[in-house]
């Protein structure tokens, strides 16, 4: 035993109580979650996404509260193509507890480092046109972009990208990092232009999505021959098994290569991870990744620009453990921590 460093520790903390905390960063999470020496409880008080302050009146200002950062549910789930349910995903992570507000990792803060609220979900007009949501979505997200403020959503099905990227793009088109089973880049079916299948074709199509600078990861399954639109148009495609032959490291490297500098949307479909972590989505693909290979992969694009993001297709009537709702809440706070990293913000880390 030292008895220097003991005699140290006792004087330091002897008498120090568990909201006394000395480390600077620990500090910042230690001030959001104690008052006194109470620590607040996970489980009481009204669920927000990821604990954030709720600022639904935000939205109906023009500054949006002067907020940095939005936190968003799209409940929205009429594009889907297999099994309906999405449209409960933001409700589901909202009642998830013990998510954040210290991201080890990448040792920010979130809530501490940028003006940051749970603004509550985009309002629809129509519980049943799925055209009139996809307008609903893109209103509202130009409203937020307007502001400068950065979206950090929660769906509904995966057509809600399309909407948001024609709001967040219009000036510049976007880079993208898609994590996902499938490639998302049908056309039209069914009498259908608008569904989760396609909501990156029509962004390229429309000018918002720059191909080329957009990478796929995760990519897999039995749909692969209505994709040929991403290899058409110069997207990078590292499908699943090539993304175990590759190693996390190396995906990284390429996914930094591909979207390079300027404005990059990350998207991820919780059915990119593998059934047996997230069993609780509308088409699940077995042989897909694991929670923390996308953590590390989403972790190594800390200090990219990264203006908005989603976790979608989560849908808790087939989440028996809620472990989904789980992993989607943590993925999002894996990307808001991104977000509050990234270079640009109003107020900036």
């Amino acid at each position: 035993m030292d008895k220097k460093n003991l005699e140290r520790l006792r004087a330091k903390y002897g008498a120090a109580g568990g909201s006394d905390v000395m480390d600077p960063q620990f500090k910042k999470v230690a001030e959001l979650l104690f008052t006194g020496d109470t620590r607040k409880k996970p489980y009481s008080g009204v669920p927000t996404l990821l604990d954030a302050p709720y600022r639904p009146e935000a939205a109906e200002r023009d500054d949006f509260g002067g907020l940095d950062l939005a936190l968003i549910g799209v409940p929205m789930d009429l594009g889907v193509t297999n099994r309906p349910g999405a449209r409960f995903g933001p409700r589901a992570v909202r009642a998830m507890e013990r998510i954040g507000p210290y991201n080890h990792a990448l040792k920010v803060v979130p809530l501490a480092e940028a003006k940051v609220a749970d603004i509550g979900d985009v309002p629809f007009r129509s519980r049943f046109s799925l055209d009139q949501s996809i307008e609903d979505i893109e209103a509202f997200y130009t409203q937020v972009a307007a502001a400068g403020v950065r979206p950090c959503s929660v769906g509904g099905d995966h057509s809600i990208t399309y909407p948001i990227m024609k709001a967040l793009g219009r000036e510049r088109p976007l880079a993208m990092v898609h994590i996902d089973a499938h490639s998302d880049t049908s056309g039209e079916y069914d009498g259908a232009k608008f569904h989760h299948g396609g909501p990156f074709r029509w962004a390229v199509l429309d000018g918002v999505l720059d191909p080329h600078r957009t990478i796929q990861i995760g990519i897999r399954g039995s749909a692969e021959f209505l994709w040929e639109f991403a290899y058409d148009s110069g997207m990078t495609v590292i499908h699943a098994e090539k993304f175990a032959e590759m190693g996390v490291e190396a995906v990284i490297a390429k996914a930094r290569e591909v979207v390079g500098d300027g404005p990059v949307y990350i998207s991820l479909d919780v059915d990119g991870i593998d059934p047996a972590f997230a069993p609780g989505t509308g088409t699940p693909e077995v042989g897909g990744l694991t929670p923390r290979e996308v953590q590390a992969a989403l972790r190594g694009l800390a200090g990219l620009e990264i203006i908005g993001g989603d976790v979608v297709e989560i849908a808790p009537e087939y989440d028996a453990t809620t472990n989904t709702a789980q992993m989607g809440g943590q993925m999002l706070f894996e990307i808001l921590s991104l977000m509050a990293l990234a270079p640009g913000l109003k107020t900036g880390p």
